[in-house]
C-alpha cells in the first residue's frame, strides 16, 4: 500500500504524540518505584530524576515492619474479594432480564434505575441507613452500599443485546433449558470479555476505595490498606515506622520520604499485576459493551 506524504506526515505526528504520552504516564511511575528502593539522602535532597540510585530497600523493611499496614493489606484483599463477587453477581442477575426481549417492562425498570444515577439520598440518609441495618464497622458497610453499579448493568445489559444473539437463547429454550440454566450454560460462557471488565472495575473500585472506611469503621483493626496509606502520606503519621531508638534525626527523617514511595508501590502493584492478564478482554469488552444504548 503508497502512502501519500500527508499520511507519512500524519502517521508521523501520531507516534510522536503517542510517545509524548508515553512518557508523560510512564515517569511518574518508574519514578516512585526508583525512589522506593534508592539511598534515603538520595531521595530527600531531590536528586533522583528517574533511576535508582544507590540502591536500599530500608522503605520496604519498615512497611512490612508495620503491623497495621499488613492489616490493612489482608483486610483490603477480603473487602475485593467480597466485594467485587457480590458485585459481579447483582450485575448479571440486573443486566441479563433487562437483555431480554420478551421481559416485559424492561424499559420502566431500566428507567427506574438509570433515575438512581442522577438522584441519591445522599450521604447523612446513606449513613443513617447503614447504621440502622447494623452495618457500622463491620464488612458489609464496606461492600453493601456501593453492591452495584448502575453504569456497569447499563454496559454489561448492551453486551448482552448486541453480542449474544437471541436466537441462541430461544434455542436453548426449545430445548428445555429454564432461564437460570441459560444464563449459566449459554450466556456467560459467550460473555468472558465484558466479566472481566466488569471484574477489573469493581476489583479495581474495592482496592481503592478509603471514604467508606473513613465514614463507617472505627476499629482500626478493619481499615484497609488506602486509609491506612493516607494517615502516612497525608497525616505524617511515622512514628511506628521509624525506629526512634537509634541514628540521627536527619536520617529517620530521610528513612520517611522512603517509606512513603514504598507505601504507594506495595499498594498499586495487584491492580498493575492484574491488568495484563485482564487486557485483551478489557478493551473487547468496553467497546461492544458501548456500542449501543
Amino acid at each position: 500500500m503508497d502512502y501519500s506524504r500527508g499520511d507519512r506526515v500524519f502517521d508521523a505526528v501520531n507516534t510522536l504524540l503517542l510517545i509524548l504520552i508515553t512518557v508523560i504516564v510512564m515517569y511518574p511511575l518508574l519514578f516512585v518505584l526508583s525512589a522506593s528502593v534508592s539511598e534515603p539522602s538520595v531521595v530527600a535532597r531531590g536528586q533522583l530524576w528517574l533511576l535508582p540510585k544507590g540502591i536500599n530497600f530500608v522503605g520496604y523493611e519498615r512497611v512490612f515492619q508495620n503491623k497495621e499496614i499488613l492489616s490493612g493489606y489482608m483486610n483490603t484483599i477480603v473487602y475485593t474479594l467480597v466485594g467485587t463477587a457480590i458485585n459481579l453477581v447483582l450485575t448479571i442477575c440486573a443486566a441479563y432480564p433487562l437483555s431480554r426481549a420478551d421481559f416485559r417492562g424492561r424499559h420502566v425498570i431500566t428507567a427506574f434505575i438509570v433515575f438512581t444515577m442522577f438522584f441519591s439520598g445522599g450521604l447523612i440518609p446513606t449513613y443513617l441507613l447503614v447504621k440502622k441495618l447494623g452495618m457500622l464497622n463491620t464488612l458489609w458497610a464496606m461492600v453493601i452500599p456501593n453492591a452495584i453499579a448502575v453504569y456497569n448493568v447499563i454496559i454489561m445489559r448492551t453486551f448482552f443485546q448486541s453480542s449474544i444473539p437471541f436466537e441462541i437463547q430461544e434455542a436453548a429454550s426449545i430445548d428445555g433449558c429454564s432461564n437460570f440454566r441459560i444464563l449459566l450454560r449459554v450466556v456467560l460462557p459467550l460473555s468472558m470479555p465484558i466479566i472481566a471488565v466488569m471484574v477489573l472495575f469493581y476489583a479495581v473500585g474495592h482496592w481503592n476505595a478509603f471514604f467508606q472506611a473513613l465514614i463507617y469503621l472505627s476499629d482500626r483493626g478493619k481499615y484497609p490498606l488506602q486509609l491506612i496509606l493516607r494517615e502516612i502520606l497525608i497525616q505524617g503519621q511515622m512514628a511506628a515506622m521509624i525506629d526512634m531508638a537509634d541514628d540521627s534525626l536527619a536520617k529517620k527523617l530521610m528513612e520517611v520520604e522512603v517509606i512513603k514511595y514504598a507505601v504507594v508501590v506495595i499498594a498499586n502493584l495487584p491492580v498493575l499485576l492484574l491488568y495484563p492478564f485482564l487486557q485483551k478482554y478489557f478493551v473487547k469488552g468496553v467497546m461492544i459493551g458501548a456500542l449501543k444504548g
